[in-house]
């Protein structure tokens, strides 16, 4: 089904794996087009609670794929084209399809993750890497600029000055600076890395209630653009009265009386509730 990617289901876990391992899993616009249709597939998937995202072989993903020389860049950023006449960033497209996605969205990073190989994991909601991690926001020194929605992302994550200096320099750096900055959640080695991402996808997939995490997960990043608490509460309070009379409110509350394992009923398929009565998503122009 897929050319450039692996897509596995196993115990609640969506794995996807870019699968250029010869190129070091560089990113061309297959891998954008089978991406956002592995994540169409998480969402319309009850059984997919939580996904991970990593690469096949001894990279993560090493950028754009650059064998089309000196006019890699010339044509825009995909074949996807607009109304106005632009052409939509590849990894812009994937950046925010994983943000729409109503799934958590664990990177477990494995090897180098330049260019887009590191700006699509900043959507994801925790990324861990390997100890042979090496990261770089590498655009200025390839005559471009930040792309797949970065220059929104990377900031809020690690702040404006680091974000700052890692694009100004364009340098690649190392997995444990990438700790220290907060990019990364933890570091491991090579061969625990899967394993740490699986315990805490499991930890995520054993515990909660799928349509809460659905919810948690827009509120989180829609409030990161809000202007006053206020907007906050209003989603809460709205998120409150819907989720408090669900079917798997009563079972939360009696699970934990009743010492035992949940058992969720809502659907993620069946629909959110509404409760972001304020927000909406604006269109490409």
């Amino acid at each position: 089904m897929y050319t450039e990617i692996l897509y596995d289901v196993a115990d609640h876990i969506a794995t996807i794996t870019l699968n250029r391992p010869d190129k070091l899993n560089a990113f061309t616009n297959t891998m954008m087009r089978e991406l956002i249709e592995a994540f169409d597939r998480v969402d319309a998937d009850d059984d997919v609670r939580v996904v991970i995202v990593t690469g096949a072989g001894r990279g993560f993903c090493a950028g754009a794929d650059l064998s089309g020389g000196g006019d890699t860049f010339k044509g825009g950023g995909s074949d996807v084209q607009t109304r106005v006449g632009v052409p939509r960033d590849g990894g812009g497209l994937v950046s925010l399809r994983i943000f729409e996605c109503t799934k958590p969205v664990i990177g477990a990073i494995n090897g180098a993750a330049v260019g887009v190989g590191v700006t699509m994991t900043l959507p994801m909601d925790i990324r861990l890497a390997s100890d042979a991690a090496r990261f770089g926001f590498v655009f200025a020194r390839r005559g471009i600029v930040p792309e797949a929605c970065s220059s929104w992302f990377l900031p809020r994550l690690v702040g404006i000055s680091q974000a700052a200096e890692w694009v100004y320099t364009g340098r690649v750096f190392g997995a444990n600076d990438a700790l220290d900055a907060g990019l990364v959640r933890s570091v491991h080695p090579g061969d625990e890395l899967l394993a740490a991402a699986r315990a805490l996808a499991s930890e995520i997939a054993e515990n909660t209630a799928p349509v809460s995490v659905a919810l948690s997960r827009q509120m989180m990043w829609r409030m990161l653009g809000a202007s006053h608490p206020m907007e906050a509460h209003r989603v809460d309070s709205r998120g409150i009265k819907e989720r408090g009379k669900s079917a798997d409110s009563r079972e939360g509350v009696m699970s934990f009386l009743e010492k035992r394992p949940p058992v969720w009923v809502d659907k993620v398929s069946d629909g959110l509730p509404e409760i972001f009565a304020d927000w909406q998503a604006p269109e490409f122009s």
